[in-house]
């Protein structure tokens, strides 16, 4: 009787290992989704709702990781499916709605100002992608995509929400969005909240914090959203400045 072999597809334990998660990269291809569509609504003139799904977006490639590790599926697949989702949602979506929006009428000028912000996030990813065995998990090397991309997007919903049009803050767009382009590649030091362990028991201030954080977003989510994060843009230059005067009397 001929020996009957079992078929590697399903007992090789090798090629197993080269499958393809699905939960984690499911919530990846949610935020690309969501980044797409922001695009698309920027085409459509409709810059609320691309803000309001690059925010999303923006949720949806912060739980991708977290489930990943929670479930231990993390794999070199998923890495680079979200590093290519985050160039769409945090690099091409926020440069073409701030374009969209309020750089268009300024020419050369205009799309030069979003394609800083959009190097800089392709930049800035290249660089994580690469450096990410050798950093302080604590801190990012330069502004992170999703974080720029929040203060793009926030700065465009804000002023939808107030009525005001693109011509009118196409100044203060075109610093906006050069500021956070420049801020991702520099080397500024960004707080990354990686070493917060949710499974381990935290002080009574943290979440009493954590409520009053959701209680202020619910108030009125585009202008809190946007002023966390102006105030988590301008940490890093902060932080750099604090640690410089700290030195400067040594040298003397």
């Amino acid at each position: 009787m001929p020996e009957i072999k079992p078929r590697k597809a399903l007992f090789n334990p090798e090629l197993r290992r080269r499958g393809i998660y699905v939960l984690p990269n499911l919530f990846t291809t949610a935020a690309l989704f969501f980044g797409f569509f922001a695009i698309v609504q920027a085409m459509q003139g409709s810059f609320e709702k691309a803000a309001v799904a690059i925010f999303i977006a923006m949720v949806l490639d912060g739980l991708d990781g977290r489930v990943a590790r929670l479930t231990r599926t993390q794999s070199a697949f998923g890495a680079e499916y979200d590093s290519l989702s985050d160039m769409v949602s945090f690099g091409v979506a926020p440069a073409l709605v701030i374009y969209e929006w309020a750089l268009t009428g300024m020419g050369r000028l205009g799309w030069i100002a979003a394609f800083v912000y959009c190097a800089g996030a392709a930049l800035r990813l290249a660089r994580f992608n690469t450096t990410l065995e050798v950093i302080d998990k604590r801190y990012f090397q330069g502004l992170p995509s999703p974080a720029a991309a929040a203060l793009v997007a926030g700065f465009v919903w804000v002023m939808m929400d107030f009525g005001v049009g693109g011509e009118d803050m196409r100044w203060f767009a075109l610093v906006i969005t050069i500021f956070a382009g420049v801020t991702m590649v520099t080397n500024f030091r960004f707080y990354s909240f990686k070493d917060i362990n949710l499974r381990k028991s935290v002080p009574f201030i943290v979440v009493a914090a954590l409520v009053l954080a959701f209680v202020l977003v619910s108030t009125y989510p585009p202008g809190v959203l946007f002023g966390l994060f102006c105030i988590y843009a301008l940490s890093g230059y902060v932080l750099s400045l604090l640690q410089f005067l700290r030195r400067k009397p040594a040298g003397h």
